[in-house]
């Protein structure tokens, strides 16, 4: 008996992923915007939003900005000000060098490397570059530095603005003779965030160990050539003189021209160069993760591994008495999570994307997954702050524009328990609870009257309905997700919410359910 438990163990294991990741036969029901004229009404704003950024730059004495906004992965609107150096004025084919927007490039390249079966997230690094492993870090009991960490600025190592963006040139040895030298760490790694450019050059040598290329090569071949992005480069020597914007800071009342740096070691964590035309398709790329969906996968990653990176997964802080550029006051919770921010406001909503920031330049791009909204926006002064105004824009386009998230549609099996639901209303007639709670419940889970009993039910709900009085209509299900959501009946003298939840069994059955008035 030991022996054939043992095999069965084996065999199961063996067999773990297939029975985990097998599908089942429940329909799915993708989301959706019904909305036909959203477009319509964001392009109509194109003076609003010209005007704000316009408003921006001028304001803060930048010598150009460019911007574009995206709806449903198409770039809808674009604008620009100023000019990238002098006598050439910005457009949206003007090639900016993007800072950190850079990050989540690099951490594409990981993901895909992962999804091939290269790499894991939570290998130790030290596996792709043996000198970290000479390092020691603050205590004994120190984790070794993962790939997750690196990719989640929790490696330990301490935040490094403005110093890193000064290393953008270095040489592969001379990271090297860095961490050779032995690294300083402000914390041991996975217990707390700190930005670290540091932590995406080396990054950067992963993409290269592992591929066998440049980061330049391979990123041209896995990213932008798939995406179109034809006019990205990484050295500024390479992009045509008359599309490449100079940096510039602004001191004793003028713009003096900052040095470019070429592309080095650290040019994983800030050094790319690209327009917004370009850009633009990587953000769409982004974007085409939302809703999960049974489509064709696109060429450059999947969509499971893109929203893998849009997940909050290392708490970066929180600000309860936030307020939004127009004034009204939102609370909202940070994160971070490979190469990309994360922010959620109390209204619900979610920005994903990443700021930049160099002397010469400063950037950041921001999407509203489930809005399909999205905006980006380069400028050519050192540490420019776009992420205010960006925030800004897509606040008053959601207002303006009156722009919902997509919509759930009703599953089948929502739909059906719901019907099956109001049958029993309003007294719960004792025939029909009885042949739903006995045996194998045609609506109910075994949990349901356990948890209280059919005459409760019936008492609570008799009583509900004689508040509201004769029934005048009953509203259409709000879902939640495919196994959740909400209705209300109405009545002469009020109204009824009716909450319920389903289990994952098949078919799935009412484990929970609440009726209340509403007020």
């Amino acid at each position: 008996m030991k022996t054939f438990a043992r095999c069965w163990f084996l065999l199961s294991s063996l067999c773990a992923p297939f029975f985990l990741f097998t599908q089942t036969n429940q329909p799915y029901a993708v989301p959706f915007h019904a909305d036909e004229k959203r477009s319509e009404r964001v392009q109509s704003m194109a003076g609003i939003i010209d005007d704000h950024f316009k408003n921006h730059a001028m304001e803060n004495n930048y010598p150009s900005l460019v911007y574009g906004v995206l709806l449903d992965g198409k770039l809808i609107l674009h604008g620009q000000y100023g000019n990238i150096q002098e006598g050439i004025a910005s457009d949206k084919s003007s090639a900016y060098r993007i800072a950190s927007m850079s990050k989540s490039v690099t951490a594409v390249c990981i993901m895909q490397l992962r999804d091939a079966g290269k790499l894991r997230l939570d290998d130790p690094a030290h596996l792709y570059i043996p000198t970290l492993k000479a390092n020691t870090l603050l205590t004994k009991d120190a984790p070794a530095i993962t790939i997750r960490h690196l990719l989640n600025h929790a490696a330990g190592f301490p935040e490094d603005n403005p110093w890193g963006d000064r290393q953008l040139a270095d040489t592969k040895d001379e990271l090297t003779d860095l961490i050779k030298s032995g690294t300083h760490f402000s914390n041991v790694p996975g217990i707390a965030f700190e930005y670290s450019n540091l932590g995406f050059a080396l990054l950067g040598q992963v993409v290269e160990k592992v591929s066998g290329k440049s980061l330049e090569t391979y990123t041209k071949e896995k990213i932008f050539i798939p995406l179109g992005m034809s006019h990205t480069e990484w050295e500024y020597t390479k992009v045509p003189a008359v599309t490449l914007a100079h940096g510039y800071r602004y001191e004793d009342n003028k713009h003096k021209k900052e040095e470019l740096l070429h592309h080095g070691t650290y040019g994983a964590m800030g050094g790319l160069i690209t327009s917004i035309e370009d850009f633009a398709k990587y953000v769409a790329l982004h974007m085409s993760a939302w809703p999960s969906r049974s489509d064709v996968e696109n060429k450059v990653l999947k969509r499971s591994s893109l929203r893998e990176m849009h997940l909050p997964a290392n708490f970066t802080g929180m600000s309860p008495s936030y307020r939004y550029p127009s004034g009204r006051s939102c609370g909202v919770v940070a994160a971070y999570n490979f190469g990309l921010g994360w922010l959620k406001d109390c209204e619900g909503r979610v920005y994903v994307g990443h700021s930049g920031g160099l002397p010469g330049f400063g950037s950041q791009w921001r999407i509203l997954p489930e809005y399909g909204l999205g905006v980006i926006s380069f400028a050519n002064l050192t540490y420019a702050g776009t992420g205010g105004i960006n925030l800004k824009v897509l606040d008053t386009i959601i207002q303006t524009a009156r722009l919902k998230p997509y919509e759930i549609p009703v599953s089948k099996i929502l739909s059906q328990r719901k019907n099956e639901l109001i049958n029993l209303f309003p007294d719960w007639k004792e025939s029909m609870v009885t042949s739903y709670s006995v045996g194998k419940s045609k609506i109910f889970a075994e949990n349901f009257f356990p948890d209280r009993s059919a005459e409760a039910w019936r008492k609570y709900s008799i009583e509900l309905f004689n508040q509201i009085g004769a029934i005048k209509n009953i509203q259409e299900l709000k879902p939640e997700n495919q196994l959740r959501g909400s209705f209300e009946i109405t009545g002469e003298n009020g109204k009824i919410n009716v909450f319920f939840t389903l289990t994952p069994e098949n078919p799935a059955l009412i484990q929970e359910l609440q009726m209340s008035i509403v007020k």
